[in-house]
């Protein structure tokens, strides 16, 4: 068992190295999500399906930004620009907001925040809404790689001049030109002191963008910023905004940070809750603290973040890290779910289900809950490196 295991450990770290020129700098989290790959080759060995399509063998394998090549970076940057060029499919009287196909992603997330955040379906449905965004940057704009993931420990220190925020034409674009600006409340007792950016982003591959849609739960005080009718999904195009800040990232995304949280917490409701934050306590976890690293708007607004292009390499990271926790016994992990229907429970609501159907609005077909834990099973065919 122990040789089989191996074997196809370095069958996975060989087709890595075969296509990645960048050198793959491990640190811990890495070595849990090693670990976790072990175990789910145990696991996936010992609960074989006759006729399963996917196997660890023909899985997708989804990499680290920073371990891509400039070339693959581009090529992602490039469909996501594709997107956005492309003509909307969702656009209706009630969302006259949008005007492109990125911006499909962003009103169903819009209109589905309550339902989707601080419930028992945050982690499957932000996992379908990664899976459905990299399926239309295959399909709709012939990217010929796989989502990345933005570690965000391995640049906690400095998020600025990390890979995917330096700016350069090979990035996910840089920081906001300064502007001054006001503190960013992340929750009830939190402020994040003003950084060094706070204006329109002006390097990079989206120096260009329009920000269509929003705001809904804006942080960030833009002057003349037109106000929405209540429910962002009027057109209200401005530039992409940033304050990046490692005030954010090192207190909240540092190695500590990410392996606690693996670490410490066995089951399902307190590892989603703590990765969420305690915000009554000023805590915004890994996940608050991917989103208000980059801050700005729309970065900054709960809302309205799909309309920032680093969104998804974000939300890569949470379901890896959810992928890694599940991974250390997916005996007991793989189907677990906790939590209720509605946000913090209120409206009080009756719990989730695995028999539950998440419905991204339109993207892609609704799929039951219970069908989007396991990420080669289901709609799904990739792992994480």
């Amino acid at each position: 068992m122990r040789l089989y295991i191996t074997c196809v450990i370095i069958a996975i770290l060989a087709t890595l190295v075969a296509t990645s020129p960048t050198p793959r700098v491990s640190d811990e989290v890495d070595a849990l999500a090693n670990d976790a790959l072990a175990n789910l080759i145990t696991y996936e060995r010992s609960h074989r399906v006759s006729n399963k399509k996917c196997t660890l063998q023909n899985a997708a394998v989804r990499r680290e930004w920073g371990s891509l090549g400039l070339i693959e970076r581009k090529k992602y940057t490039d469909a996501m620009l594709c997107l956005m060029s492309k003509p909307p499919k969702l656009a209706s009287k009630d969302a006259p907001g949008i005007r492109n196909r990125f911006d499909d992603f962003v009103s169903v997330h819009i209109r589905q925040t309550p339902t989707i955040h601080a419930t028992g379906n945050f982690l499957t449905w932000h996992r379908y809404y990664t899976w459905a965004f990299e399926q239309a940057l295959r399909n709709e704009c012939g990217y010929d790689g796989h989502q990345p993931y933005w570690g965000w420990n391995k640049y906690a220190h400095d998020p600025i001049n990390s890979p995917l925020f330096d700016g350069s034409d090979y990035s996910l674009s840089g920081n906001g030109e300064y502007a001054p600006h006001n503190a960013t409340p992340v929750a009830p007792t939190t402020n994040v002191p003003p950084g060094r950016g706070g204006g329109c982003v002006t390097t990079g591959p989206f120096k260009n963008m329009s920000v269509n849609l929003g705001p809904v739960g804006q942080t960030l005080k833009i002057p003349d910023l037109k106000p929405q009718s209540g429910n962002g999904l009027d057109y209200n195009p401005r530039c992409l905004r940033r304050d990046i800040s490692s005030y954010v990232s090192m207190r909240w995304t540092k190695t500590s940070d990410v392996t606690g949280l693996i670490r410490n917490y066995t089951d399902i409701g307190s590892f989603q809750d703590t990765m969420q934050g305690n915000l009554t306590s000023g805590d915004i976890g890994v996940h608050g603290g991917g989103h208000y690293t980059i801050g700005g708007d729309p970065g900054g607004d709960f809302y309205v973040s799909p309309s920032e292009p680093a969104f998804y390499v974000h939300h890569a990271m949470i379901d890896r890290v959810f992928w890694i926790w599940q991974n250390r016994d997916p005996e007991t992990r793989r189907y677990a779910v906790s939590g209720t229907l509605t946000m913090f429970n209120d409206p009080p609501s009756r719990n989730t289900t695995l028999d539950d159907i998440v419905d991204l609005g339109g993207l892609v077909e609704p799929y039951r809950l219970g069908d989007l834990l396991d990420t080669t099973g289901g709609p799904f065919c990739y792992i994480y490196a």
